[in-house]
């Protein structure tokens, strides 16, 4: 009945590492920041990629906390939706989503359930990789901790290696 925890050689995670950083809500400190961040995916196929949607929050003590992972493969409707709960039920600050795939079209469809909800687009410039090497190292460092088991995401992680050529989760 146990579970087989894999992770691949090369990936920028460990279980180990995530383990040892993780936190329970009774040891999270105050949060001063919480954001609802989106990458959307072009298209709603069962094959397509998921839209990434991650909640994360800034403590007061300077470290990150992963609080929630609302990743899915749906319709612009079902992540949009999607986006506004955890929005609404993490009391966050705002939605930042990347502009780069959809763009005016994810702020539109975003706008379209919730017309008050706060958005910053922003652009990746670099790939994958070199925009988490920096997240990768904080973690690390012990300055990136997930509250609670986020398993989906988790097994990303510590099964992605960018330089193999395999798509990004």
């Amino acid at each position: 009945y146990a579970t087989l925890l894999e992770q691949t050689e090369g990936a920028l995670w460990t279980r180990k590492m995530l383990t040892d950083n993780r936190r329970q809500l009774p040891d999270v400190p105050e949060l001063v920041r919480i954001v609802v961040a989106v990458d959307p995916a072009i298209k709603a196929r069962e094959d397509s990629n998921e839209t990434g949607i991650i909640v994360a929050g800034l403590g007061r003590d300077g470290h990150g906390y992963i609080l929630a992972d609302g990743s899915l493969r749906g319709s612009p409707d079902t992540w949009g939706r999607k986006v506004v709960t955890l929005y609404e039920q993490f009391h966050a600050d705002r939605v930042v989503y990347e502009g780069n795939q959809g763009g005016d079209l994810v702020a539109h469809t975003l706008h379209t359930i919730e017309p008050t909800l706060p958005l910053q687009e922003v652009t990746a410039t670099v790939d994958k990789r070199a925009r988490a090497e920096p997240v990768a190292a904080l973690d690390e460092q012990g300055k990136v901790h997930h509250v609670g088991v986020l398993e989906a995401l988790e097994d990303q992680l510590c099964t992605w290696e960018a330089l193999s050529g395999d798509p990004s989760p």
